[in-house]
């Protein structure tokens, strides 16, 4: 049975709030996973009382939520939400807030305060909790979610969990990764150690080369302040795109609880060759999208965008390319690429695997075979799919490439948001799919020596038109010439 406890949401009336923490409230209503007691109080500045709180969600969740909004759902919900008015700076908002949980017995005193604000506040938000009293466990446990980015690079996240561990313990911290929640990427676990017969081509003998994708045919969305900072590295590959590495390329761990999971993440981490200052642009590559045409209309380029200043050289595409040092994956490149404006939007693991040692087909029509690939697609086509080779019908020796394709969806699955899952975690109290501070850290080892080397370069960045699949010039990353970018799950020619 789960604990009863109450769920805090800072920044309650924001757009993560709205487009992902109170859907997914619904959606685990909707199934009968909240406790029994759970309440759930939004914090924000508007002079609201209950009653506007409860309708503000309504509105929010009526066009939003899965099979239709149902009134007799929304009727367990809607007895759970509370409002609080307060600020994020105002101490006595969080007195306040105390003696609202700890002097009522409708609220339980376990508390989750989940940080759907900007990261900047999330120091002074916990010194304010803990002046407030709000993180002692004397009556029950206290518990804080926090989302990315940690840090904006890796001298700010040492400080950031200095200042949080002088409030905190690392078992308190929920450090969230929505991309892990996916269904998918944790079929990627499943898929390597539930089944015996990929193992022995996992490595370095027979992979060529791996490549992890996430491309997004939607803008900055009005995003500017944020992305405009950040770029498409900090905002992707540092977070989403390395964690999927670490699962793809992790040793089987000793079991699958947390620790034991979050300790072989740790171990690839450590293990990628670090990326010296003068390799940069032989292992890096960014770019910025100008304007171009996707789905038949015209939009405009980056520099367009509302907010985004017009010298700016933040990239809105990125690739690296890596290394992994250890026994199974030494001489393996792998190469993280993420863009926005681009043909599709489209998240997939592509690995490649060598050409045959030897051409037995001398003297027939097989010149040279084709490779074979495994694709474990993320989004929005959730599958693993195996290309090989096989002979085409007929006198002569011809070859084609066929599909072996496993859905990980039956007719009938009820799919999921990656944040359902993810908050009922929170309230299990699993860190499995939730970071660990050492991850982040060495995350930030990976990519800082790029990142300081981008931010001396103010004056050029290549750009490609929107619609298109990136840069021509990104081609120079790959080791060898026969190696190139699998953009689509689907066999390509």
């Amino acid at each position: 049975m789960l604990d009863p406890c109450t769920f805090v949401i800072f920044g309650s009336t924001g757009n993560l709030s709205k487009r992902k923490l109170l859907p997914a409230l619904y959606h685990l209503e909707a199934a009968n996973r909240l406790p029994d007691e759970m309440k759930i109080i939004g914090f924000g500045r508007r002079d609201w009382g209950d009653e506007q709180w409860r309708d503000f969600v309504k509105e929010v969740l009526t066009p939003q939520v899965r099979d239709g909004f149902n009134e007799e759902i929304f009727s367990r919900l809607v007895h759970r939400l509370h409002f609080f008015q307060g600020n994020l700076d105002d101490k006595d908002s969080f007195k306040a807030l105390s003696d609202k949980i700890e002097n009522s017995e409708e609220f339980p005193k376990n508390v989750i305060f989940y940080m759907s604000i900007r990261p900047a506040e999330y120091t002074q938000v916990i010194k304010n909790l803990a002046n407030a009293n709000l993180l002692i466990e004397e009556h029950g446990w206290r518990r804080i979610v926090v989302e990315k980015p940690f840090g904006y690079d890796r001298e700010s996240a040492q400080m950031l969990q200095q200042n949080m561990m002088k409030h905190l313990r690392e078992e308190q911290v929920f450090r969230i990764d929505h991309y892990l929640g996916k269904g998918t990427v944790q079929n990627v676990l499943v898929f390597r150690f539930a089944n015996v017969m990929m193992e022995p081509l996992w490595n370095r003998n027979y992979i060529d080369h791996i490549q992890i994708t996430h491309s997004e045919t939607v803008g900055i969305e009005g995003r500017a302040d944020y992305f405009d900072s950040a770029g498409a590295l900090r905002d992707m590959i540092q977070s989403h795109l390395l964690q999927l590495l670490t699962l793809v390329a992790m040793e089987p761990p000793a079991s699958m609880d947390a620790e034991s999971l979050r300790d072989e993440k740790v171990k690839v981490l450590k293990s990628i060759r670090p990326i010296p200052q003068n390799a940069v642009h032989a292992h890096a590559f960014r770019a910025q999208y100008a304007s171009g045409i996707i789905h038949g209309e015209k939009v405009p380029g980056y520099l367009d965008a509302d907010g985004v200043d017009e010298d700016s050289v933040t990239e809105t595409y990125a690739a690296i390319k890596l290394y992994i040092d250890n026994w199974r994956w030494r001489g393996v490149p792998i190469y993280l690429r993420t863009g926005k404006r681009m043909a599709e939007s489209r998240s997939a693991i592509s690995i490649r695997f060598k050409h045959p040692p030897q051409l037995l087909f001398r003297n027939t029509q097989v010149e040279r075979l084709k490779p074979d690939w495994l694709l474990l697609g993320i989004q929005p086509n959730e599958c693993v799919r195996i290309e090989m080779q096989v002979k085409e019908s007929g006198l002569e020796m011809r070859t084609r490439t066929s599909s072996l394709d496993a859905s990980f969806n039956k007719e009938g699955d009820t799919l999921y948001d990656a944040y359902e899952g993810l908050l009922l975690d929170v309230v299990e109290n699993d860190h499995s799919l939730f970071l660990r501070y050492d991850e982040v850290e060495w995350a930030w080892r990976v990519v800082d020596p790029v990142l300081r080397m981008w931010a001396t370069e103010r004056d050029f960045i290549h750009t490609y038109p929107a619609g298109t699949w990136g840069p021509k010039e990104t081609q120079r990353l790959f080791d060898h010439a026969d190696q190139f970018w699998r953009h689509s799950i689907e066999p390509e020619d």
